[in-house]
Protein backbone atom coordinates (compact mmCIF):
# COMPACT_ATOMS: atom_id res chain seq x y z
CA UNK A 1 0.00 0.00 0.00
CA UNK A 2 1.15 3.57 -0.76
CA UNK A 3 2.73 5.48 2.14
CA UNK A 4 3.76 9.11 2.33
CA UNK A 5 6.86 8.33 4.39
CA UNK A 6 8.89 5.31 5.42
CA UNK A 7 8.15 3.54 8.67
CA UNK A 8 11.25 4.36 10.69
CA UNK A 9 13.41 1.58 12.18
CA UNK A 10 16.34 1.72 14.60
CA UNK A 11 17.81 0.59 17.91
CA UNK A 12 18.54 3.68 20.05
CA UNK A 13 15.09 5.19 20.32
CA UNK A 14 12.05 6.41 18.41
CA UNK A 15 9.81 9.47 18.77
CA UNK A 16 6.59 10.50 17.06
CA UNK A 17 4.80 13.77 17.75
CA UNK A 18 2.50 16.35 16.21
CA UNK A 19 5.32 18.88 15.64
CA UNK A 20 8.75 18.32 14.16
CA UNK A 21 10.49 20.51 16.74
CA UNK A 22 9.05 18.48 19.60
CA UNK A 23 10.12 15.23 17.93
CA UNK A 24 13.64 16.53 17.44
CA UNK A 25 13.83 17.89 21.00
CA UNK A 26 12.88 14.45 22.33
CA UNK A 27 15.38 12.76 20.03
CA UNK A 28 18.13 15.04 21.27
CA UNK A 29 17.41 13.92 24.84
CA UNK A 30 17.67 10.26 23.78
CA UNK A 31 20.98 11.03 22.07
CA UNK A 32 22.23 12.56 25.33
CA UNK A 33 21.50 9.32 27.19
CA UNK A 34 18.06 10.14 28.55
CA UNK A 35 15.30 7.57 28.56
CA UNK A 36 11.87 7.64 26.90
CA UNK A 37 10.32 9.50 29.83
CA UNK A 38 12.95 12.24 29.87
CA UNK A 39 12.46 12.63 26.12
CA UNK A 40 8.67 12.81 26.40
CA UNK A 41 8.88 15.57 29.01
CA UNK A 42 11.22 17.61 26.82
CA UNK A 43 8.85 17.17 23.88
CA UNK A 44 5.89 18.12 26.06
CA UNK A 45 7.35 21.42 27.19
CA UNK A 46 8.42 22.17 23.61
CA UNK A 47 4.86 21.56 22.39
CA UNK A 48 3.62 24.15 24.91
CA UNK A 49 5.78 26.73 23.15
CA UNK A 50 5.51 25.84 19.47
CA UNK A 51 1.82 24.81 19.43
CA UNK A 52 0.21 27.35 21.81
CA UNK A 53 -3.08 27.10 19.91
CA UNK A 54 -3.19 23.37 20.73
CA UNK A 55 -1.87 23.17 24.30
CA UNK A 56 -0.14 25.19 26.99
CA UNK A 57 1.33 25.34 30.47
CA UNK A 58 -2.21 25.91 31.80
CA UNK A 59 -3.59 22.78 30.17
CA UNK A 60 -4.23 19.11 30.92
CA UNK A 61 -2.38 15.83 30.36
CA UNK A 62 -3.09 12.09 30.55
CA UNK A 63 -0.08 9.76 30.20
CA UNK A 64 0.04 6.00 29.76
CA UNK A 65 3.39 4.23 30.03
CA UNK A 66 5.28 0.97 30.29
CA UNK A 67 8.30 1.15 32.60
CA UNK A 68 10.86 -1.59 31.96
CA UNK A 69 12.01 -1.44 35.59
CA UNK A 70 8.61 -2.06 37.16
CA UNK A 71 7.37 -4.10 34.18
CA UNK A 72 3.87 -2.72 34.39
CA UNK A 73 1.55 -0.31 32.60
CA UNK A 74 0.67 2.82 34.55
CA UNK A 75 -1.55 5.85 33.97
CA UNK A 76 -0.58 9.34 35.18
CA UNK A 77 -3.59 11.60 35.49
CA UNK A 78 -2.82 15.25 34.80
CA UNK A 79 -6.47 16.21 34.49
CA UNK A 80 -7.08 19.02 36.97
CA UNK A 81 -10.26 19.32 38.99
CA UNK A 82 -13.05 21.88 39.24
CA UNK A 83 -12.49 24.72 41.73
CA UNK A 84 -14.03 24.55 45.21
CA UNK A 85 -16.36 27.38 44.22
CA UNK A 86 -17.65 25.70 41.05
CA UNK A 87 -21.18 24.47 41.81
CA UNK A 88 -24.26 23.99 39.68
CA UNK A 89 -26.32 26.50 41.71
CA UNK A 90 -23.61 29.11 41.23
CA UNK A 91 -23.70 28.73 37.45
CA UNK A 92 -27.49 28.72 37.47
CA UNK A 93 -27.46 31.96 39.47
CA UNK A 94 -25.44 33.53 36.64
CA UNK A 95 -28.22 32.59 34.23
CA UNK A 96 -26.08 29.94 32.52
CA UNK A 97 -27.45 26.65 31.19
CA UNK A 98 -23.96 25.27 30.48
CA UNK A 99 -20.36 25.97 31.42
CA UNK A 100 -19.08 28.47 28.82
CA UNK A 101 -16.54 27.21 26.32
CA UNK A 102 -14.04 30.01 26.85
CA UNK A 103 -12.98 32.78 29.21
CA UNK A 104 -12.26 32.25 32.91
CA UNK A 105 -15.30 30.33 34.21
CA UNK A 106 -14.39 26.93 32.69
CA UNK A 107 -10.88 26.89 34.19
CA UNK A 108 -9.93 23.80 36.20
CA UNK A 109 -6.64 23.31 38.03
CA UNK A 110 -3.94 23.13 35.30
CA UNK A 111 -2.69 19.55 35.51
CA UNK A 112 -0.14 19.28 32.70
CA UNK A 113 2.83 20.70 34.64
CA UNK A 114 2.27 18.39 37.60
CA UNK A 115 1.91 15.34 35.35
CA UNK A 116 5.07 16.11 33.37
CA UNK A 117 6.97 16.54 36.64
CA UNK A 118 5.62 13.26 38.04
CA UNK A 119 6.69 11.44 34.88
CA UNK A 120 10.17 12.98 35.13
CA UNK A 121 10.57 12.36 38.87
CA UNK A 122 9.26 8.81 39.04
CA UNK A 123 10.38 7.40 35.70
CA UNK A 124 12.98 9.75 34.19
CA UNK A 125 16.68 10.20 34.90
CA UNK A 126 17.49 13.80 33.96
CA UNK A 127 17.18 17.10 35.79
CA UNK A 128 14.39 19.56 35.09
CA UNK A 129 16.85 22.08 33.69
CA UNK A 130 17.91 19.60 31.00
CA UNK A 131 14.43 18.76 29.76
CA UNK A 132 13.26 22.39 29.95
CA UNK A 133 16.17 23.69 27.87
CA UNK A 134 14.60 23.19 24.40
CA UNK A 135 11.33 24.88 25.43
CA UNK A 136 13.15 27.83 26.99
CA UNK A 137 15.25 28.19 23.85
CA UNK A 138 12.26 28.28 21.51
CA UNK A 139 10.30 30.64 23.76
CA UNK A 140 13.22 33.05 24.15
CA UNK A 141 14.85 32.83 20.71
CA UNK A 142 11.79 32.12 18.63
CA UNK A 143 10.17 29.37 16.59
CA UNK A 144 8.55 29.31 13.12
CA UNK A 145 4.85 30.16 13.19
CA UNK A 146 2.73 27.51 11.48
CA UNK A 147 -0.23 28.83 9.45
CA UNK A 148 -2.88 27.70 11.93
CA UNK A 149 -1.33 29.81 14.71
CA UNK A 150 -1.48 32.88 12.50
CA UNK A 151 -5.07 32.08 11.50
CA UNK A 152 -6.21 31.63 15.11
CA UNK A 153 -4.66 34.89 16.28
CA UNK A 154 -6.05 36.82 13.31
CA UNK A 155 -9.56 35.55 14.00
CA UNK A 156 -9.53 36.70 17.66
CA UNK A 157 -7.52 39.89 17.16
CA UNK A 158 -10.48 42.14 17.98
CA UNK A 159 -11.30 40.12 21.10
CA UNK A 160 -7.68 40.39 22.26
CA UNK A 161 -7.39 44.12 21.62
CA UNK A 162 -10.74 45.06 23.14
CA UNK A 163 -11.13 42.57 25.99
CA UNK A 164 -8.21 40.17 26.52
CA UNK A 165 -5.49 42.83 26.55
CA UNK A 166 -2.84 40.63 28.19
CA UNK A 167 -3.25 38.18 25.30
CA UNK A 168 -2.76 41.10 22.91
CA UNK A 169 0.41 41.99 24.78
CA UNK A 170 1.78 38.47 24.25
CA UNK A 171 0.58 37.71 20.72
CA UNK A 172 -0.03 41.05 19.00
CA UNK A 173 2.98 43.12 20.05
CA UNK A 174 4.11 43.25 16.41
CA UNK A 175 0.70 42.70 14.85
CA UNK A 176 -0.70 39.32 13.87
CA UNK A 177 2.36 37.07 13.38
CA UNK A 178 2.70 35.89 9.80
CA UNK A 179 2.94 32.22 8.91
CA UNK A 180 6.61 31.30 8.68
CA UNK A 181 7.77 34.27 10.75
CA UNK A 182 9.80 33.89 13.95
CA UNK A 183 7.74 34.34 17.09
CA UNK A 184 9.10 34.80 20.61
CA UNK A 185 7.32 34.57 23.95
CA UNK A 186 9.83 36.03 26.42
CA UNK A 187 7.31 36.04 29.29
CA UNK A 188 6.81 32.29 28.94
CA UNK A 189 10.57 31.77 28.73
CA UNK A 190 10.99 33.67 32.00
CA UNK A 191 8.20 31.63 33.62
CA UNK A 192 10.07 28.43 32.76
CA UNK A 193 13.36 29.90 33.96
CA UNK A 194 11.86 30.99 37.27
CA UNK A 195 10.25 27.60 37.84
CA UNK A 196 13.64 26.02 37.24
CA UNK A 197 15.47 28.53 39.47
CA UNK A 198 13.07 27.97 42.35
CA UNK A 199 13.42 24.24 41.84
CA UNK A 200 17.21 24.42 41.98
CA UNK A 201 17.01 26.56 45.11
CA UNK A 202 15.23 23.65 46.83
CA UNK A 203 18.45 21.61 46.93
CA UNK A 204 20.99 19.70 44.89
CA UNK A 205 19.01 16.49 44.72
CA UNK A 206 17.19 15.88 41.40
CA UNK A 207 13.93 14.89 43.08
CA UNK A 208 14.09 17.83 45.49
CA UNK A 209 14.51 20.23 42.56
CA UNK A 210 11.52 18.75 40.74
CA UNK A 211 9.44 19.09 43.91
CA UNK A 212 10.65 22.66 44.36
CA UNK A 213 9.47 23.54 40.85
CA UNK A 214 6.13 21.89 41.52
CA UNK A 215 5.65 23.97 44.65
CA UNK A 216 6.59 27.14 42.77
CA UNK A 217 3.83 26.40 40.27
CA UNK A 218 1.04 25.11 42.53
CA UNK A 219 1.82 26.92 45.79
CA UNK A 220 4.07 29.80 44.74
CA UNK A 221 4.26 32.59 42.18
CA UNK A 222 2.21 30.87 39.46
CA UNK A 223 -0.65 30.03 41.84
CA UNK A 224 -0.65 33.60 43.13
CA UNK A 225 -0.84 34.97 39.59
CA UNK A 226 -3.62 32.52 38.72
CA UNK A 227 -5.61 33.71 41.73
CA UNK A 228 -5.20 37.37 40.80
CA UNK A 229 -5.80 36.87 37.09
CA UNK A 230 -8.74 34.53 37.46
CA UNK A 231 -10.71 35.95 40.40
CA UNK A 232 -9.53 39.55 40.47
CA UNK A 233 -10.86 40.67 37.10
CA UNK A 234 -13.75 39.89 34.79
CA UNK A 235 -13.25 38.58 31.28
CA UNK A 236 -15.55 38.46 28.27
CA UNK A 237 -16.64 34.94 27.32
CA UNK A 238 -18.83 33.21 24.77
CA UNK A 239 -22.00 34.02 26.76
CA UNK A 240 -21.59 37.65 25.72
CA UNK A 241 -21.06 38.65 29.36
CA UNK A 242 -17.99 39.36 31.45
CA UNK A 243 -17.35 36.93 34.31
CA UNK A 244 -14.73 36.43 36.98
CA UNK A 245 -13.21 32.99 37.24
CA UNK A 246 -13.56 30.63 40.19
CA UNK A 247 -10.08 29.09 40.31
CA UNK A 248 -8.06 30.15 43.35
CA UNK A 249 -4.58 29.58 44.75
CA UNK A 250 -6.09 27.25 47.36
CA UNK A 251 -7.45 25.01 44.57
CA UNK A 252 -3.99 24.88 43.04
CA UNK A 253 -2.30 24.00 46.34
CA UNK A 254 -4.75 21.18 47.10
CA UNK A 255 -4.19 19.31 43.82
CA UNK A 256 -1.61 16.65 42.93
CA UNK A 257 -1.12 14.60 39.79
CA UNK A 258 -1.97 10.97 40.51
CA UNK A 259 -1.22 7.47 39.25
CA UNK A 260 -3.59 4.60 38.70
CA UNK A 261 -3.76 1.23 36.96
CA UNK A 262 -5.16 1.22 33.42
CA UNK A 263 -8.23 -0.47 32.04
CA UNK A 264 -7.71 -3.04 29.30
CA UNK A 265 -9.46 -5.34 26.81
CA UNK A 266 -7.99 -8.22 24.81
CA UNK A 267 -8.41 -8.31 21.03
CA UNK A 268 -6.96 -11.34 19.26
CA UNK A 269 -3.24 -11.46 20.17
CA UNK A 270 -3.34 -7.86 21.41
CA UNK A 271 -4.31 -6.24 24.70
CA UNK A 272 -5.06 -2.50 24.66
CA UNK A 273 -4.71 -0.28 27.75
CA UNK A 274 -6.52 3.01 28.36
CA UNK A 275 -7.21 5.48 31.20
CA UNK A 276 -10.30 5.20 33.40
CA UNK A 277 -13.71 6.80 32.59
CA UNK A 278 -12.62 10.27 33.73
CA UNK A 279 -11.39 10.12 30.12
CA UNK A 280 -13.30 8.88 27.09
CA UNK A 281 -10.65 6.15 26.68
CA UNK A 282 -12.93 3.24 27.62
CA UNK A 283 -15.00 3.83 24.46
CA UNK A 284 -12.02 2.44 22.51
CA UNK A 285 -12.15 -0.68 24.69
CA UNK A 286 -15.92 -0.98 24.30
CA UNK A 287 -15.53 -0.77 20.53
CA UNK A 288 -12.91 -3.54 20.63
CA UNK A 289 -15.21 -5.73 22.71
CA UNK A 290 -18.06 -5.16 20.25
CA UNK A 291 -15.88 -6.33 17.34
CA UNK A 292 -14.37 -9.36 19.06
CA UNK A 293 -16.85 -11.69 17.38
CA UNK A 294 -16.76 -9.96 13.98
CA UNK A 295 -14.61 -11.13 11.04
CA UNK A 296 -13.48 -7.74 9.78
CA UNK A 297 -10.81 -9.17 7.49
CA UNK A 298 -13.44 -11.07 5.52
CA UNK A 299 -15.28 -7.78 4.88
CA UNK A 300 -12.28 -6.21 3.12
CA UNK A 301 -10.35 -3.16 4.27
CA UNK A 302 -12.36 0.08 3.95
CA UNK A 303 -15.28 -1.72 2.35
CA UNK A 304 -18.73 -0.32 3.07
CA UNK A 305 -19.33 -3.26 5.43
CA UNK A 306 -16.11 -2.54 7.35
CA UNK A 307 -16.83 1.18 7.72
CA UNK A 308 -20.51 0.64 8.57
CA UNK A 309 -19.75 -1.96 11.26
CA UNK A 310 -17.07 0.15 12.94
CA UNK A 311 -19.19 3.31 12.88
CA UNK A 312 -22.29 1.60 14.29
CA UNK A 313 -20.16 0.14 17.08
CA UNK A 314 -18.74 3.59 17.81
CA UNK A 315 -22.28 5.02 18.11
CA UNK A 316 -23.11 2.46 20.78
CA UNK A 317 -19.90 3.01 22.73
CA UNK A 318 -20.19 6.80 22.66
CA UNK A 319 -23.84 6.62 23.72
CA UNK A 320 -22.62 4.79 26.82
CA UNK A 321 -20.03 7.52 27.31
CA UNK A 322 -22.80 10.12 27.40
CA UNK A 323 -24.85 8.16 29.93
CA UNK A 324 -22.29 6.53 32.19
CA UNK A 325 -18.81 8.10 32.12
CA UNK A 326 -17.55 10.51 34.76
CA UNK A 327 -14.91 10.87 37.46
CA UNK A 328 -15.05 7.48 39.28
CA UNK A 329 -14.01 9.22 42.52
CA UNK A 330 -17.46 10.89 42.46
CA UNK A 331 -19.68 8.71 40.29
CA UNK A 332 -20.66 5.05 40.29
CA UNK A 333 -19.42 4.09 36.82
CA UNK A 334 -20.27 0.44 36.01
CA UNK A 335 -17.06 0.00 34.07
CA UNK A 336 -16.67 -3.75 34.64
CA UNK A 337 -20.13 -4.35 33.17
CA UNK A 338 -19.52 -1.94 30.29
CA UNK A 339 -16.34 -3.81 29.31
CA UNK A 340 -17.69 -7.32 29.86
CA UNK A 341 -18.01 -9.83 27.02
CA UNK A 342 -21.67 -10.49 27.86
CA UNK A 343 -22.61 -6.81 27.65
CA UNK A 344 -20.70 -6.46 24.36
CA UNK A 345 -22.54 -9.46 22.93
CA UNK A 346 -25.93 -7.95 23.79
CA UNK A 347 -24.95 -4.59 22.33
CA UNK A 348 -23.48 -6.18 19.19
CA UNK A 349 -26.96 -7.45 18.25
CA UNK A 350 -28.04 -3.81 17.84
CA UNK A 351 -25.73 -3.33 14.84
CA UNK A 352 -28.04 -3.73 11.85
CA UNK A 353 -27.85 -3.25 8.12
CA UNK A 354 -29.03 0.37 8.32
CA UNK A 355 -27.38 3.35 10.00
CA UNK A 356 -28.91 4.14 13.38
CA UNK A 357 -30.23 7.67 13.88
CA UNK A 358 -30.80 7.22 17.62
CA UNK A 359 -28.56 7.70 20.66
CA UNK A 360 -28.84 4.29 22.36
CA UNK A 361 -27.04 3.92 25.70
CA UNK A 362 -27.24 0.49 27.30
CA UNK A 363 -28.28 -0.75 30.72
CA UNK A 364 -25.21 -2.44 32.24
CA UNK A 365 -26.19 -4.53 35.23
CA UNK A 366 -29.83 -3.59 34.52
CA UNK A 367 -29.14 0.00 35.60
CA UNK A 368 -31.12 2.68 33.77
CA UNK A 369 -29.03 5.18 31.75
CA UNK A 370 -29.25 8.92 32.33
CA UNK A 371 -28.40 11.20 29.42
CA UNK A 372 -27.49 14.86 29.82
CA UNK A 373 -30.31 17.12 28.70
CA UNK A 374 -28.51 18.27 25.57
CA UNK A 375 -28.36 14.61 24.46
CA UNK A 376 -31.92 13.61 25.33
CA UNK A 377 -33.36 14.97 22.09
CA UNK A 378 -30.66 14.87 19.46
CA UNK A 379 -31.61 16.67 16.26
CA UNK A 380 -29.85 17.70 13.07
CA UNK A 381 -28.44 21.18 12.96
CA UNK A 382 -26.96 23.13 10.08
CA UNK A 383 -23.23 23.25 9.64
CA UNK A 384 -20.44 20.87 10.54
CA UNK A 385 -17.47 20.92 12.83
CA UNK A 386 -14.82 18.24 13.49
CA UNK A 387 -12.24 19.83 15.79
CA UNK A 388 -12.24 20.34 19.55
CA UNK A 389 -13.83 23.38 21.21
CA UNK A 390 -15.58 25.88 19.00
CA UNK A 391 -15.43 29.51 20.08
CA UNK A 392 -18.03 31.96 18.79
CA UNK A 393 -17.83 35.46 20.20
CA UNK A 394 -20.31 38.34 20.09
CA UNK A 395 -17.58 40.50 18.56
CA UNK A 396 -18.10 40.79 14.77
CA UNK A 397 -14.42 40.31 13.93
CA UNK A 398 -14.31 37.09 15.96
CA UNK A 399 -17.66 35.65 15.02
CA UNK A 400 -16.26 32.84 12.89
CA UNK A 401 -15.87 29.54 14.70
CA UNK A 402 -12.36 28.99 15.96
CA UNK A 403 -11.55 25.30 16.42
CA UNK A 404 -8.77 24.38 18.80
CA UNK A 405 -7.21 20.97 19.06
CA UNK A 406 -4.63 18.91 20.89
CA UNK A 407 -1.08 17.51 20.66
CA UNK A 408 0.40 14.08 21.05
CA UNK A 409 3.83 12.51 21.62
CA UNK A 410 4.99 8.89 21.80
CA UNK A 411 8.48 7.68 22.71
CA UNK A 412 10.19 4.27 22.98
CA UNK A 413 13.81 3.73 24.01
CA UNK A 414 16.49 1.04 23.78
CA UNK A 415 15.67 -0.21 27.30
CA UNK A 416 12.09 -0.95 26.35
CA UNK A 417 10.45 2.00 28.08
CA UNK A 418 7.38 3.22 26.20
CA UNK A 419 5.07 6.18 26.75
CA UNK A 420 2.08 7.88 25.08
CA UNK A 421 1.05 11.42 26.10
CA UNK A 422 -1.82 13.64 24.93
CA UNK A 423 -1.32 17.21 26.21
CA UNK A 424 -4.08 19.71 25.49
CA UNK A 425 -5.90 22.77 26.83
CA UNK A 426 -4.66 26.23 27.69
CA UNK A 427 -5.31 27.26 24.08
CA UNK A 428 -4.25 30.84 23.30
CA UNK A 429 -7.63 31.60 21.70
CA UNK A 430 -9.73 30.14 24.53
CA UNK A 431 -8.80 32.10 27.66
CA UNK A 432 -6.99 35.36 28.40
CA UNK A 433 -3.27 35.15 29.15
CA UNK A 434 -2.32 35.43 32.81
CA UNK A 435 -0.51 38.71 33.58
CA UNK A 436 3.25 38.36 33.28
CA UNK A 437 3.31 34.58 32.74
CA UNK A 438 2.90 34.26 28.97
CA UNK A 439 0.27 31.51 29.05
CA UNK A 440 -3.46 31.12 29.73
CA UNK A 441 -5.65 28.78 31.71
CA UNK A 442 -7.52 25.80 30.31
CA UNK A 443 -11.24 25.56 29.62
CA UNK A 444 -11.81 21.86 30.32
CA UNK A 445 -14.67 22.66 32.70
CA UNK A 446 -16.94 23.10 29.66
CA UNK A 447 -17.01 19.30 29.43
CA UNK A 448 -19.09 19.08 32.62
CA UNK A 449 -22.86 19.31 32.42
CA UNK A 450 -25.12 21.16 34.88
CA UNK A 451 -27.49 18.26 35.49
CA UNK A 452 -27.61 17.15 39.12
CA UNK A 453 -27.08 13.42 39.53
CA UNK A 454 -25.44 12.78 36.17
CA UNK A 455 -22.03 11.02 36.37
CA UNK A 456 -20.39 13.98 34.62
CA UNK A 457 -22.25 16.75 36.46
CA UNK A 458 -20.17 19.66 37.75
CA UNK A 459 -18.97 19.30 41.36
CA UNK A 460 -16.13 20.98 43.30
CA UNK A 461 -12.93 18.94 43.24
CA UNK A 462 -14.17 16.69 40.43
CA UNK A 463 -12.41 15.88 37.16
CA UNK A 464 -14.38 16.70 34.00
CA UNK A 465 -14.75 13.78 31.63
CA UNK A 466 -11.98 14.65 29.22
CA UNK A 467 -11.68 13.60 25.58
CA UNK A 468 -7.91 13.11 25.98
CA UNK A 469 -7.05 9.46 25.41
CA UNK A 470 -3.52 8.05 24.84
CA UNK A 471 -3.18 4.32 24.12
CA UNK A 472 -0.74 1.49 24.78
CA UNK A 473 -0.88 -2.08 23.52
CA UNK A 474 0.66 -5.46 24.27
CA UNK A 475 1.10 -8.10 21.61
CA UNK A 476 1.37 -11.73 22.68
CA UNK A 477 1.79 -10.59 26.25
CA UNK A 478 4.68 -8.18 25.59
CA UNK A 479 4.67 -4.35 25.43
CA UNK A 480 4.33 -3.52 21.77
CA UNK A 481 2.85 -0.17 20.75
CA UNK A 482 2.20 3.37 22.05
CA UNK A 483 -0.07 5.58 19.97
CA UNK A 484 -2.58 8.43 19.95
CA UNK A 485 -3.97 11.46 18.16
CA UNK A 486 -5.50 14.88 18.72
CA UNK A 487 -9.12 15.33 17.72
CA UNK A 488 -11.50 15.71 20.66
CA UNK A 489 -14.40 13.27 20.21
CA UNK A 490 -12.59 11.86 17.20
CA UNK A 491 -9.55 10.67 19.19
CA UNK A 492 -11.02 7.26 19.98
CA UNK A 493 -12.36 6.93 16.46
CA UNK A 494 -9.26 7.87 14.48
CA UNK A 495 -6.96 5.91 16.80
CA UNK A 496 -9.40 2.99 16.67
CA UNK A 497 -9.37 3.04 12.86
CA UNK A 498 -5.56 3.04 12.95
CA UNK A 499 -5.42 0.13 15.38
CA UNK A 500 -7.96 -1.95 13.45
CA UNK A 501 -6.05 -1.32 10.21
CA UNK A 502 -2.90 -2.61 11.87
CA UNK A 503 -4.23 -5.35 14.16
CA UNK A 504 -7.06 -6.78 12.04
CA UNK A 505 -5.92 -6.03 8.49
CA UNK A 506 -2.14 -6.27 8.93
CA UNK A 507 -1.15 -2.81 7.68
CA UNK A 508 2.17 -1.36 8.82
CA UNK A 509 2.15 1.63 11.17
CA UNK A 510 2.69 4.23 8.44
CA UNK A 511 0.25 2.50 6.12
CA UNK A 512 -2.40 2.49 8.84
CA UNK A 513 -1.86 6.19 9.56
CA UNK A 514 -1.93 7.13 5.86
CA UNK A 515 -5.10 5.14 5.09
CA UNK A 516 -8.28 7.19 4.41
CA UNK A 517 -9.97 8.18 7.68
CA UNK A 518 -13.62 8.33 8.73
CA UNK A 519 -15.56 9.13 11.90
CA UNK A 520 -19.07 9.73 13.22
CA UNK A 521 -20.51 12.98 14.58
CA UNK A 522 -23.73 11.21 15.56
CA UNK A 523 -23.45 11.88 19.31
CA UNK A 524 -23.19 15.22 21.16
CA UNK A 525 -19.86 17.02 21.09
CA UNK A 526 -18.00 17.09 24.40
CA UNK A 527 -17.49 20.83 23.91
CA UNK A 528 -19.81 23.79 24.28
CA UNK A 529 -22.37 24.06 22.64
CA UNK A 530 -22.51 20.21 22.52
CA UNK A 531 -24.02 19.93 19.04
CA UNK A 532 -24.76 16.56 17.44
CA UNK A 533 -25.37 15.43 13.86
CA UNK A 534 -27.37 12.17 14.04
CA UNK A 535 -26.37 9.66 11.41
CA UNK A 536 -23.63 11.87 10.02
CA UNK A 537 -20.52 10.08 8.81
CA UNK A 538 -17.45 12.13 7.93
CA UNK A 539 -15.18 10.56 5.30
CA UNK A 540 -12.00 11.70 3.62
CA UNK A 541 -12.52 12.21 -0.08
CA UNK A 542 -10.08 9.39 -0.83
CA UNK A 543 -12.65 6.76 0.15
CA UNK A 544 -13.83 5.09 -3.11
CA UNK A 545 -17.03 6.54 -4.59
CA UNK A 546 -18.76 3.15 -4.69
CA UNK A 547 -18.10 2.67 -0.96
CA UNK A 548 -19.50 6.11 -0.19
CA UNK A 549 -22.62 5.43 -2.25
CA UNK A 550 -23.24 2.12 -0.49
CA UNK A 551 -22.87 3.82 2.89
CA UNK A 552 -25.34 6.46 1.78
CA UNK A 553 -27.74 3.73 0.65
CA UNK A 554 -27.52 2.22 4.15
CA UNK A 555 -28.74 5.50 5.63
CA UNK A 556 -25.50 7.24 6.61
CA UNK A 557 -25.59 11.00 6.09
CA UNK A 558 -22.28 11.48 4.34
CA UNK A 559 -20.07 14.52 4.86
CA UNK A 560 -17.17 14.28 2.41
CA UNK A 561 -14.14 16.22 3.61
CA UNK A 562 -10.97 16.97 1.61
CA UNK A 563 -8.39 14.24 1.16
CA UNK A 564 -5.72 14.15 3.85
CA UNK A 565 -7.77 16.24 6.30
CA UNK A 566 -8.82 13.88 9.11
CA UNK A 567 -6.55 12.56 11.88
CA UNK A 568 -3.14 13.39 13.37
CA UNK A 569 -1.91 10.00 14.52
CA UNK A 570 1.45 9.19 16.07
CA UNK A 571 2.82 5.73 16.90
CA UNK A 572 5.97 4.03 18.15
CA UNK A 573 6.58 0.35 18.83
CA UNK A 574 8.89 -2.64 18.76
CA UNK A 575 9.13 -5.15 15.91
CA UNK A 576 8.78 -8.61 17.43
CA UNK A 577 10.77 -10.48 14.79
CA UNK A 578 13.80 -8.20 14.46
CA UNK A 579 13.78 -6.38 17.79
CA UNK A 580 14.00 -3.06 15.95
CA UNK A 581 12.21 -0.05 17.35
CA UNK A 582 9.79 1.55 14.88
CA UNK A 583 7.83 4.77 14.46
CA UNK A 584 5.39 6.51 12.13
CA UNK A 585 3.70 9.90 12.05
CA UNK A 586 0.81 11.67 10.39
CA UNK A 587 1.52 13.61 7.18
CA UNK A 588 -1.72 15.61 7.29
CA UNK A 589 -1.11 19.29 7.98
CA UNK A 590 2.63 18.92 7.39
CA UNK A 591 3.59 19.24 11.06
CA UNK A 592 3.78 15.77 12.59
CA UNK A 593 7.08 13.91 12.32
CA UNK A 594 8.75 10.78 13.58
CA UNK A 595 12.46 10.66 14.39
CA UNK A 596 14.81 7.92 15.50
CA UNK A 597 17.98 5.98 14.93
Amino acid sequence: MFTTRPELRGTLGMVSSTHWLASQSAMAILEQGGNAFDAAVAAGFTLQVVEPHLNGLGGDLPIILWDARSERVEVICGQGVAPAGATIPRFRAMGLEAVPGDGLLPACVPGAFGAWLMLLRDHGTMRLSEVLAPAIGYAADGYPVVPTISDRIAAVEALFREHWTESARVYLAGGVPRAGSRFRNPMLAETYRRLNREGEAAGGDREAQIEGARRAFYEGFVAESVDRGCTGAEAMDISGERHRGLLKASDMAAWRASTEPPLSVAFREFEVFKPAPWSQGPVFLQQLALLEGVDLRAMGFLSAEHVHTVVEGAKLAFADREAWYGDPSFAQVPIDDLLSAGYAARRRRLIGERASLELRPGSPGDRQPVLPRFAESVSMRAGHWTGEPSIEHPLPAAASRQPADTCHVDVIDRWGNMVACTPSGGWLQSSPCLPGLGFCLGTRGQQFNLQEGHPNALEPGKRPRTTLSPSLSYRDGEPYLAFGTPGGDQQDQWSFNFFVAHAAFGLGLQEAIDAPMFHSTHFPSSFDPHVAFPGQLVVEDRLPAEVVEELRRRGHRIDRQPAWSQGSLCAVGRDRQTGFLKAAANPRGMQGYAAGR
